[in-house]
């Protein structure tokens, strides 16, 4: 940061830590004015902290979004900057080595990409993740943004502008264990998916025309049966066949459903994305 730019803004985002984050981040705030913390009042999620310091960042320029635990390398920022003067409004990391991952966890983001962009009319960048600069007007784009289910790096690739990839290396976890489990990534995916393609609607149209078929095909077998051998599978065969088939049909298209519906109840709802707790800025303590 001394090297860097001469007027230049850190937002830290404590996202309803339970550990010496908020008291660190305090310490920091009131002994260089450069740093400012927004403290939120429960754990909201990666997304919507993003979304909660994009929301108060005051960069003129541009804003580079960066995690904590520092994987992504901050030395960068000049790199992006220089990137971001040639006119380019989004500039983004592109992951070349990724050593902070096991071997299934590489593979399914690998694949999550590349599934998505099939699937989905927004194409979003292979093996890129939040980790980027912004300028002044993409982030303002962003906050306009109303979405519940946030899927920031989807969102700022559907905004469009002038785009650049810059390729790096991932490091190693210095200490301590990611907080993305399998089960927030899961969940991740899901709101790309349902936010950003017309898939899952489509499948339930293709799935109820399949089983149409398959149980056409049953009676069409069923009545050469009859006509040409004279035997027909007797007793509640057909019967729980044809049940399995079109309940698990029913079932996945109202599950398909559910997902949206949720997703407008909430949308619709009109909560705020988050509430911000405390704020020290430039040594102004101010609570939310």
């Amino acid at each position: 940061m001394d090297e860097s730019l001469p007027t230049l803004e850190v937002v830290l985002v404590d996202d309803g830590s339970i550990d010496r984050t908020a008291e660190l981040m305090q310490e920091i705030s009131y002994s260089d004015h450069r740093f400012q913390s927004v403290f939120l009042a429960k754990n909201y999620g990666h997304q919507i902290a993003l979304s909660a310091g994009l929301s108060v960042c005051q960069g003129i320029e541009g804003v580079m979004v960066i995690d904590g635990d520092l994987q992504d390398p901050p030395e960068l920022l000049n790199r992006f900057y220089d990137e971001l003067k040639k006119g380019n409004e989004i500039v983004y990391g592109v992951r070349k080595i990724r050593d902070d991952e096991g071997w299934l966890k590489k593979k399914t983001s690998h694949w999550f990409y590349r599934m998505l962009n099939r699937l989905s009319s927004t194409t979003i960048p292979y093996d890129s993740g939040d980790f980027c600069m912004i300028s002044r007007r993409a982030v303002n784009i962003l906050n306009t943004m109303p979405e519940k289910k946030r899927f920031i790096r989807g969102m700022r690739a559907w905004i469009g502008l002038k785009q650049k990839g810059v390729p790096y290396d991932r490091d190693t976890r210095v200490a301590g264990e990611t907080k993305y489990s399998f089960r927030k990534m899961i969940r991740l995916a899901l709101d790309a998916v349902f936010g950003f393609s017309e898939l899952p609607i489509k499948f339930m149209l293709r799935l109820g025309l399949l089983a149409i078929i398959i149980a056409l095909a049953y009676f069409g077998y069923t009545l050469f049966r009859k006509i040409f051998f004279g035997d027909v599978m007797s007793g509640f065969t057909g019967i729980l066949f044809s049940i399995i088939l079109f309940s698990g049909v029913q079932l996945i298209s109202i599950g398909i459903l559910g997902e949206y519906i949720v997703r407008i109840f909430f949308q619709v709802s009109d909560r705020p994305l988050f509430i911000i707790k405390e704020r020290i800025e430039h040594q102004q303590h101010i609570y939310g």
